[in-house]
């Protein structure tokens, strides 16, 4: 390629002659601006030396490239637990497996599940005597046979017994309820989702609050980020986040940034919601996240691949098209991210500047000023 170039740009100069007259106050100038030269070149030249040419990105800071990990929507993840120690004789689903709410997962069987549920029993026979006594003692003081004090009694001990009837019937809800026996509880599915992870094997003994199941609700899945904390301050909630696997690419967008940094990696945690509706996406999978950043410059910054800026005499340039071809323009240059950096000035956003084999303009624009010395 650079011997195709140096044929293609034989007739190149590097800036229109100066007379004599003129040389020291062209010379001063060159002094001033140490990139002055103009490449000239047809479309056909440019189109062989393989130079593309683009506008620069108007707008945002850029984007930051960096690995992350699919992870379970926290809201949408629960762990099912055991509310009492016992026996599993029962497990409904397994892993992978789809579950709604209220859905029976396992069953326990153990004498605490038949204390509770006895006392459900009691508690029922004794509210269903409490209100027959209330009936008999209306009756009585509408016919003036019992006095008002055995009513308010009747009445009292009615209240009380459905109290305590409620508070049983509650606790057995609390511990799972169901089961199909005395001596036995089902634990049901707080959520609907998926399962994710299954702790027990049928005909364990599990203790009270033992984890049985953990249900993911993956319809929203999370990003995981962790950044430098000189770049998170340059991502704020609702920046785009673009993540790509294995022949797969979809859009999240930052829900959290925290407020500060994470004890023993010193970075920055960031979590971003992902919809995951047509289950693409796989809780622990490794991904790349290309996270949109917020410019300093606010929403005008202009960014350029990096791969359009060259380095001539110390000074960061860009190539800018021209109707004769391109002129070497300084600029000034920002935070850098990623494929992009932004052009803190030098540019105004509306040019067409060369991004792909930018140096074979450089090693020309070389050429003519040697020429020129």
């Amino acid at each position: 390629m650079p011997l195709t170039l140096a044929f293609l740009l034989a007739g190149c100069g590097g800036g229109s002659e100066a007379s004599n007259e003129t040389a020291p106050a062209n010379q001063q100038q060159a002094d001033a601006s140490p990139v002055e030269g103009k490449i000239t070149l047809s479309p056909d030249q440019i189109a062989s030396a393989g130079i593309q040419i683009a506008r620069p990105t108007v707008g945002g800071g850029g984007t930051l490239e960096l690995p992350a990990t699919i992870e379970g929507d926290p809201q949408g993840t629960q762990v099912v637990s055991a509310a009492i120690g016992g026996r599993v004789v029962s497990l409904t689903r397994n892993l992978g497996q789809s579950v709604g709410r209220g859905d029976t997962l396992a069953v326990i069987e153990s004498r605490e599940a038949a204390q509770l549920k006895g006392e459900v029993e009691a508690s029922r026979a004794r509210l269903t005597l409490a209100n027959s006594n209330l009936a008999r003692e209306q009756r009585l003081f509408a016919q003036r046979v019992s006095p008002e004090q055995d009513l308010i009694a009747a009445r009292t001990a009615a209240i009380e017994a459905r109290i305590a009837y409620n508070q049983a019937q509650q606790q057995v809800s609390a511990a799972g309820g169901g089961g199909g026996g005395l001596n036995r509880l089902g634990i049901a599915a707080p959520v609907s989702g998926q399962v994710i992870s299954r702790s027990v094997v049928l005909g364990q003994t599990v203790a009270a609050d033992a984890e049985l199941y953990r249900i993911a609700n993956l319809s929203s899945v999370s990003l995981s980020l962790n950044l430098q904390p000189a770049d998170a301050g340059r991502v704020k909630p609702g920046n785009l986040v673009t993540v790509t696997a294995a022949g797969r690419q979809a859009t999240a967008k930052v829900s959290f940034v925290s407020p500060a940094l994470d004890a023993q990696t010193r970075l920055v945690p960031v979590i971003a919601t992902l919809d995951n509706r047509n289950m693409e996406w796989r809780v622990g999978e490794p991904v790349t996240a290309s996270v949109q950043l917020t410019g300093s410059g606010g929403d005008g910054a202009i960014s350029v691949p990096t791969t359009a800026v060259q380095t001539d005499e110390g000074k960061s340039v860009v190539f800018v098209r021209t109707k004769t071809g391109f002129q070497a323009v300084p600029v000034t240059l920002g935070d850098s991210s990623g494929a992009s950096v932004i052009v803190r000035s030098g540019l105004k956003g509306t040019e067409q500047i060369a991004t792909v084999n930018s140096f074979t303009l450089k090693a020309e624009l070389g050429k003519s000023e040697a020429a020129e010395d």
